[in-house]
């Protein structure tokens, strides 16, 4: 459904029980302004980029300093602070751009003036190595295949995250010649090895460190873990830093001799380094910077509850409301570009 920017027709869309995508024809910060306060679950966003394509309605990207697309940016992202709930996520997709030979940090930018003027929280800064980005004919610097996407909060605890939902599935243990091995090998007999040859451990600690390897062995046997590393004193190095003062686990390795590292049973979750090629897939012509679906997949999972509200305030061609309706989730998305629109919404019908 397209209307024009109204805020009867949000209020009424926020209390019915339709997933079907509400889309807004209006500028982001008008009709946000009658959005009530803290209604949305979850908010991502790609803005138009500063100086880099000509997007098909002028305004946002065209202003004539860095500074003024950063202002203009922020007075948007108030407004999302407002209508989040306070257990809602943010998260922001933004590239850089040069000018005169200077790399102008604008993705940083944004961030640290949401951190530092509007209190956001900034969870983590996701690099999206796009694999194969377009050719780069420059002879003085190097191909830029990446860009940022930014995760924010309203408050440090206590906004939604479903971790588990963005697992990768774990390896599967098997046993060898009666032995339990984990996905990557690990048996524990080389770490009984080291237990027993260890000159840095007492004969208590070497007792200790072989009972909680048997406990350890038993736990990845009934699938309380999925694997697990042990570090052993005078064996391998403690990760991160050496230093109790500063490391538990280096504190460990100095008053009992080891420690492990456990592997979740239901997997790993994803790092912050995310490859997802750019291709458009859905041939969306009209518009020339289409994000990628997979792109918002991990974000609405983790941070969208299943009854959750989504919201785009530059939704383009409607990537972020067609991954929320195909993951069951209610969004509404903004754009001034009636073409757009249209473009977005015959997407998400075809879902029907």
């Amino acid at each position: 459904m397209i209307v024009s920017g109204s805020a009867r027709s949000v209020r009424d869309y926020l209390s019915e029980s339709t997933t079907e995508p509400l889309f807004v024809q209006g500028d982001a910060l008008d009709v946000l302004s009658d959005f009530p306060d803290e209604s949305i679950d979850f908010c991502m966003t790609s803005p138009p980029y500063w100086g880099q394509r000509d997007y098909a309605a002028q305004g946002m990207g065209q202003e004539a300093t860095p500074q003024q697309y950063v202002e203009n940016l922020a007075s948007i992202f108030a407004e999302v602070h407002r209508v989040l709930k306070p257990t809602g996520s943010f998260w922001l997709n933004i590239g850089d751009a040069y000018a005169s030979k200077r790399l102008l940090g604008i993705p940083w930018r944004v961030a640290i003036h949401l951190t530092d003027s509007q209190g956001w929280i900034l969870r983590n800064d996701v690099v999206w190595n796009k694999v194969k980005g377009a050719p780069d004919n420059a002879k003085d610097k190097l191909r830029c295949i990446h860009e940022y996407v930014f995760h924010f909060v309203k408050r440090p605890i206590g906004y939604f995250y479903d971790v588990d939902a963005i697992r990768s599935s774990p390896g599967k243990t098997k046993v060898i010649n009666g032995s339990i091995v984990s996905a990557t090998g690990v048996s524990g007999i080389r770490y009984k090895r080291q237990i027993e040859l260890s000159t840095a451990l007492s004969e208590n600690e070497k007792h200790e460190a072989f009972g909680a390897l048997r406990d350890m062995l038993r736990d990845m046997e009934l699938g309380r873990v999925s694997d697990f590393r042990m570090i052993i004193r005078g064996q391998q190095r403690a990760t991160h830093s050496d230093v109790p003062s500063v490391s538990g686990r280096a504190r460990e390795l100095v008053q009992k001799g080891f420690y492990f590292l456990k592997y979740h049973p239901n997997g790993s979750k994803p790092g912050d380094v995310w490859d997802i090629v750019p291709e458009d897939t859905q041939n969306r012509g009209k518009h020339f910077a289409p994000y990628p679906e997979d792109l918002c997949k991990i974000p609405l999972l983790s941070t969208c509850p299943p009854d959750g509200i989504a919201l785009d305030p530059f939704c383009g061609t409607g990537t972020t409301m067609f991954v929320a309706y195909t993951l069951g989730r209610k969004s509404i998305g903004i754009d001034t570009c009636e073409e757009y629109l249209r473009i977005a919404s015959d997407r998400c019908h075809l879902l029907v």
